[in-house]
């Protein structure tokens, strides 16, 4: 239950307000998990009174429950379970200069259309810097770690890529997401072989800055 008087009354303003509030502000300006704010009382009340416009938020809400909620494995079996699923949608990501200029550092790879921003405002396509796509690349292990939760595990390995290609490029600024699915799941001798469908979304944008086949070798205690 939201206890405070104060806190509940800033819900139903930002409820009500032109437009209404987004599932992941309120979540986030008031310290609440999805499941906190599905069964608050308030919200039951807010249906009851505005109808149609509830049942939006029930379904933004849900869809953000989605993203916010790891997926729990803890065997083979609970795995293999998930064949030709959807696993889950990481939350958002932003891609901004910093993070592109330390990727060019560790790289060594500092072409001007990553790092030089004047230059790339001037003479890109873009007219902004862009992300290395193996930058992007990069990310996969820790955007899956926001999906997926495997206990039981003595180690991860990344195994390899397929049919792996890019769609666009992320240009500086820009939100990206992972988007993951159960393509195939084998036991071979006691190691689990998953192979994940994923792309990696770009907000806003309908064609993805990368999508392919990644498979993980999951060793099992």
């Amino acid at each position: 239950m939201i206890a405070n008087e104060e806190t509940r009354m800033s819900l139903v303003k930002l409820l009500t307000s032109e437009g209404g509030a987004s599932p992941k502000a309120l979540l986030q300006r008031f310290n609440l998990s999805p499941s906190h704010l599905f069964s608050s009382i308030l919200l039951r009340n807010f249906a009851v009174v505005y109808g149609a416009r509830a049942s939006m938020f029930r379904i933004r809400l849900s869809l953000t429950y989605k993203q916010m909620s790891k997926l729990v494995v803890n065997s083979y079996e609970e795995f293999a379970a998930h064949l030709g699923e959807e696993l889950g949608v990481s939350p958002w990501l932003e891609i901004d200069q910093e993070r592109i200029n330390l990727f060019a550092d560790a790289t060594l790879d500092h072409q001007w259309i990553h790092v030089d921003v004047e230059r790339a405002k001037q003479e890109s396509q873009f007219k902004s810097t862009i992300a290395h796509g193996y930058l992007t690349l990069s990310l996969l292990p820790h955007l899956w770690e926001q999906i997926i939760e495997v206990n039981n595990i003595k180690m991860l390995v990344n195994y390899g890529m397929d049919k792996m290609r890019f769609g666009q490029a992320v240009v500086t600024g820009s939100r990206v997401r992972l988007v993951t699915k159960l393509h195939a799941i084998s036991n071979i001798r006691g190691i689990c072989k998953t192979e994940i469908e994923f792309k990696i979304e770009i907000e806003g944008q309908r064609k993805p800055a990368l999508e392919g086949i990644a498979t993980f070798l999951y060793y099992f205690e």
